[in-house]
């Protein structure tokens, strides 16, 4: 089974805020804005980085489930790590033997989705994605919409590398992963559990920002570091080294 990070979602108190300053500093453009997640009481806006997306969602009515995780993390950040995989059935078969509840079971015809329960495979929401248009690098994406191609492409950042979950026990946090995933669990040189995707990684560390568990960083694939540096700095963005703060999220510039 293929396994590709096609989707990272950010949640926001201010849709528009976020996305104005990940536009700025990431030269990034909105390819589609998606009227369904309405009946979740959130507003939305993607944006392609390289053949993947960045994706912002917002509460717009009280009592949502991502507002209630804004008040639990103190603010804006990571939501949701959405990969995309060429054959559903074994996760979907994998999720029910491991007695995994699925929070929400995306079906389009021609691209279905299982959205799991944070608290049964933690520290955010995983969602496994198959579409029927292929797995090709700049292939079809659902909820990106049928015209995401022609948004320009941001000359600054190129790819998202990989998703830095973080809690209380990493190790422990990656092992669920590996479980409902099926790929093993590594070490990085600094010591440090990970899944090894197909394009991309899933880093599992402590907490160090006092935010609880969640999705709190991506190493991000960038052009012109310098440039991105200066952009945050001028958007009032939070610079420390290679890593800028953005709508919550750690940005390390690679």
């Amino acid at each position: 089974m293929r396994l590709r990070m096609r989707q990272i979602c950010l949640v926001a108190r201010d849709l528009d805020q976020a996305v104005g300053d990940l536009t700025a500093v990431f030269g990034l453009g909105v390819c589609y804005k998606d009227p369904s997640v309405a009946k979740w009481g959130l507003d939305n806006a993607l944006m392609p980085i390289g053949n993947d997306f960045l994706e912002v969602v917002a509460p717009v009515k009280d009592g949502t489930a991502a507002g209630r995780y804004l008040d639990r993390r103190q603010g804006d950040g990571g939501y949701m790590v959405i990969l995309q995989t060429d054959d559903l059935a074994p996760l979907k078969r994998r999720v029910g033997e491991l007695a995994i509840r699925i929070v929400h079971e995306s079906d389009h015809g021609d691209y279905k989705g299982l959205q799991l329960h944070p608290r049964d495979v933690p520290p955010a929401i995983l969602s496994v994605d198959w579409d029927g248009g292929g797995d090709a690098p700049d292939g079809p994406w659902h909820p990106a919409g049928p015209d995401w191609r022609l948004t320009p492409a941001s000359k600054l950042a190129t790819k998202m590398r990989a998703a830095e979950l973080q809690g209380d026990d990493p190790a422990k946090l990656a092992a669920g992963y590996a479980r409902v995933l099926d790929r093993p669990v590594a070490t990085n040189a600094q010591g440090q559990p990970e899944i090894r995707l197909d394009d991309a990684t899933l880093r599992f560390v402590p907490m160090t920002d006092g935010r609880g568990e969640g999705l709190g960083a991506l190493d991000l694939v960038v052009a012109d570091r310098a440039r991105v540096l200066d952009q945050a700095r001028a958007r009032g963005s939070a610079v420390a080294g290679d890593v800028v703060t953005v709508a919550g999220m750690r940005f390390r510039l690679i």
